[in-house]
């Protein structure tokens, strides 16, 4: 049978990481635990502890507020106007600002003025760990640990916990912030949109908002940029939906151009560059070459808008266009694939067509 020792002093204590040190309790009062067998550590004062303690929970509570200040200001003040956005991003960057160094100035102050201060010199050794330098780490760690306060000062422990509880919510209602799922709606404009009176959407020349007839864009070689008619103030609408109109003499267009969707030897393309999304706007009418400005991307307008240098990955789309009975320029349907820049939720070109049929 094995015996077993009752007396309560024979069994050897176990220590928590984290935990005070087992050579007797630790109260409010008493110094700070300075380990025998580190030489030359200064203790702080405890008066001064005491006091720090009470500033560093002061701060921790002022980061507590300043992050629940920070997520209402997010709800109350709004966007939309330039007076709105601009209370909206004083409350949200004075309140972060407020909790963020309100944080800093008490995790300062708990280091400098509650951890006790000594010097150390770390010799260089070989990377493989032996079984000491193994147990000299996890003494160390303890040491940290118990040198820290963190378990014996539990208003400061109490009160970061309490102030970092804001900050670790307030991402999750930044999130908002990224707007709702796009859906569908990458994949269409307000060209395909109906108009009140049902007829075709009319082209405008972007800017004076003045129709097009066919027969007043007669020279070869002529560039518009022109929007359509009902959207030229919607700034949304427009970032899709922007378009380039070329005339071409009939013998100059290629075979990557849809003739069923010209008129006459005009052409629509979006505007959109296909790389990233700028206003692909210069054109050279010797080589019939649309230049897009920022990433240098060409694009061969005779030829269906094909890239022919730069980064962007393919054409600009071509716009179905006819004629009205006005002889004003219209659009026959939406574009037939998603404008601008490609996004991984395009689909393949099968799906595309049944979404467009």
């Amino acid at each position: 049978m094995t015996e077993h020792n009752e007396n309560p002093e024979s069994r050897v204590p176990t220590r928590v990481i984290g935990t005070p040190p087992t050579d007797g309790p630790i109260v409010d009062n008493d110094p700070i635990h300075v380990p025998a067998d580190v030489p030359g550590i200064v203790p702080q004062d405890p008066v001064k502890v005491r006091k720090a303690e009470r500033l560093v929970a002061f701060l921790f509570l002022i980061t507590f507020l300043a992050g629940v200040a920070f997520i209402a200001s997010y709800v109350i003040f709004q966007v939309g106007t330039l007076d709105k956005t601009a209370a909206s991003n004083y409350a949200l960057g004075g309140s972060l600002a407020v909790a963020l160094l309100s944080l800093a100035v008490g995790i300062t102050v708990w280091v400098r003025q509650i951890m006790p201060k000594y010097n150390l010199v770390q010799e260089r050794h070989t990377m493989a760990s032996d079984e000491g330098t193994r147990e000299y780490v996890k003494e160390t760690f303890l040491q940290g640990a118990d040198e820290s306060g963190f378990v014996k000062h539990r208003l400061l422990r109490r009160t970061l916990l309490l102030a970092a509880a804001p900050l670790g919510l307030a991402p999750l209602f930044l999130l908002k912030d990224l707007g709702p799922l796009p859906g569908t709606s990458l994949r269409h404009t307000v060209w395909g949109e109906p108009t009140k009176n049902g007829k075709p959407r009319r082209l405008v020349v972007e800017g004076t908002g003045q129709p097009i007839r066919a027969a007043d864009f007669n020279s070869p070689g002529g560039i518009l940029s022109v929007v359509p008619q009902g959207y030229e103030e919607d700034l949304d609408a427009l970032a899709k939906a922007t378009l380039i109109l070329l005339k071409f003499r009939p013998e100059e267009l290629k075979s990557g151009t849809n003739l069923n969707w010209t008129h006459d030897g005009i052409v629509a393309y979006s505007k959109i560059c296909t790389h990233v999304g700028c206003p692909a706007a210069l054109y050279e009418q010797t080589t019939h070459h649309i230049l897009c400005p920022c990433h240098q991307s060409t694009f061969d307008a005779a030829d269906g808008a094909r890239v022919v240098f730069g980064p962007a990955a393919r054409p600009l789309p071509q716009l179905p266009i006819g004629i009205d009975e006005e002889g004003y320029l219209v659009a026959k349907s939406d574009f037939k694939v998603p404008v601008g820049p490609s996004f991984w939720e395009r689909g393949d070109a099968e799906a595309q067509v049944r979404e467009n049929a």
